[in-house]
């Protein structure tokens, strides 16, 4: 299908609403919706479902139906994707810190799961799509915990209580006025003059068919996207493989790991050790698992990882596998174009990262040890300095310097200017992919230094000692001169 065939299948909503007002339709042909008696669920009397091809932009084509039942009143709006399933799933990240982002668009598909950390909320797939804003989803949730609070609240006034709390809290973000609503705190108004909360909203869809609209353009320092690899049982929830596949890809999995761990001769870079532990998020029992990997043209790394099948909580690090350096190393890398922003990057936990263009520095320590490509590096950074937007509300020319950061560092792991990445780490144990290699890479420079006292103190390297550690030290007593004056 062609693009001009396909966006006369599915123009925008902007275009059929303006081509619905410029013209009368009579033709049934001519409708800008398609409509379809359908049996209402409810009362069992046919009802009309009204389905609409159209575009969302900067996302994809998506089919928007709505029913409604003349006999029972009964309504239903749901949305469903026009294409495929994608290769990798998405999560989607919106700071919501004033209400104008109230009105950004939000596409949720049936296996998309919403939430929001500040409130504890979770809202699983549930199978059916939605097509709404931040703040219609907002409305939704109080609707839906609203529900049979008078009942809740004689027969389980606990969960009433922590209901109504959270319902109370939601209705600050929207700051409608509460009329005549027992339900709600004694003596507490909402109005739109009143601050609102700043909150997070997540969508995390395994198939990549939801969506959270940005303002501007993508580098809006509030609005984040990143994509991850799906798991074995993602793929078969989605209905991509069968269970029985699931199960037997597991079992090989698991005797790959076992022969590699029970076996007696040593593979240096395959065998994967299990260390059992205790999850740092919700406290079960997890497991460890840690492999040693070679980094052509540099050294062996340990790349240690937790994943937790309880809470979802996940970790990875990475450590040296090697001996201490005797030298610090300086990588300065020339970013051009995208390509650059592919290369391998090892980050270990006592490298510094500094961006000058910027003015972007990270201590040592920040972000602990990453193995992962730049823009992966970069995409982190962004994640975890845009939670500081919600330190101080109330510095009104600090935020809006801190969004133009943002902004800016957006706009470089977008690869939409030059800039330098330099990575100083005292133990020259981080890296970065040389795209020459053997040869030297004309954009990258490495700088091998003399770590200095304070760096090596720092480090805990001054007093440590690496030789004649066995025996103690003598204890030297100075002379006592006993004579009498």
């Amino acid at each position: 299908m062609t693009g001009t065939a396909n966006n006369n299948f599915f123009p925008s909503i902007g275009v059929v609403a303006e081509s619905t007002n410029a013209t009368n339709i009579t033709d049934e042909h001519e409708q800008a919706t398609q409509e379809i008696e359908s049996l209402c669920m409810k009362c069992h009397e046919q009802g009309v479902t009204r389905i609409l091809l159209t575009s969302i932009p900067f996302f994809r084509e998506v089919i928007v139906m709505s029913f409604r039942c003349n006999h029972c009143g009964w309504s239903n709006n749901e949305i469903q994707s026009a294409g495929s399933i994608k290769p990798e799933g998405t999560i989607y990240t919106a700071r919501v810190l004033d209400r104008a982002d109230l009105n950004r668009q939000v596409v949720r598909s049936a296996t998309c799961e919403i939430s929001v950390p500040e409130y504890q909320l979770m809202l699983p797939a549930s199978g059916r799509g939605q097509l709404t804003t931040i703040e219609g989803f907002i409305r939704d949730v109080v609707a839906d915990l609203s529900m049979d609070q008078h009942l809740r609240r004689i027969q389980d006034p606990d969960g009433y209580a922590r209901l109504q709390e959270l319902i109370d809290k939601l209705k600050l973000i929207l700051g409608d006025e509460d009329e005549d609503d027992a339900e709600a705190s004694v003596g507490q108004a909402h109005t739109k003059d009143a601050p609102m909360p700043p909150f997070t909203l997540k969508l995390d869809d395994p198939a990549g068919n939801s969506f959270i609209e940005f303002l501007g353009d993508m580098s809006d320092p509030k609005w984040n996207m990143r994509t991850y690899p799906r798991t074995l049982q993602q793929n078969v929830d989605l209905g991509l493989i069968s269970a029985d596949d699931a199960q037997a890809a597991a079992a090989s999995a698991a005797t790959q790991i076992k022969q590699v761990t029970d076996s007696s001769v040593p593979i240096l870079n395959e065998e994967i050790f299990i260390f059992p532990g205790t999850c740092s998020s919700c406290g079960h029992p997890t497991n460890t698992l840690m492999k040693r990997l070679n980094i052509p043209h540099f050294k062996d790394v340990l790349i240690m990882s937790t994943n937790c099948e309880l809470c979802g909580y996940r970790d990875n690090e990475v450590k040296s596998g090697s001996a201490i350096s005797e030298k610090g190393k300086r990588i300065t890398l020339k970013v051009e174009d995208s390509e650059d922003l592919s290369r391998d990057i090892l980050k270990s936990e006592t490298a510094g990262l500094t961006i000058p263009e910027i003015d972007l520095v990270l201590q040592q320590g920040t972000l602990g040890g990453r193995f992962t490509t730049l823009e992966g590096i970069l995409d982190q950074v962004h994640e975890e300095l845009s939670e500081k937007l919600f330190t101080d509300s109330a510095d009104a020319e600090g935020k809006t310097k801190f969004e133009t950061f943002l902004r800016n560092l957006k706009s470089l792991k977008n690869a939409e200017r030059p800039f330098t990445l330099i990575l100083d780490d005292p133990l020259a144990n981080s890296y970065v992919q040389n795209l020459y290699a053997p040869d030297p890479d004309p954009n990258m420079t490495v700088e091998i230094y003399e770590r200095t006292w304070e760096q090596n103190e720092a480090l805990g390297l001054n007093d440590m000692k690496v030789e004649g550690y066995e025996a103690p030290e003598e204890e030297k007593i100075e002379a006592i001169d006993f004579r009498p004056i």
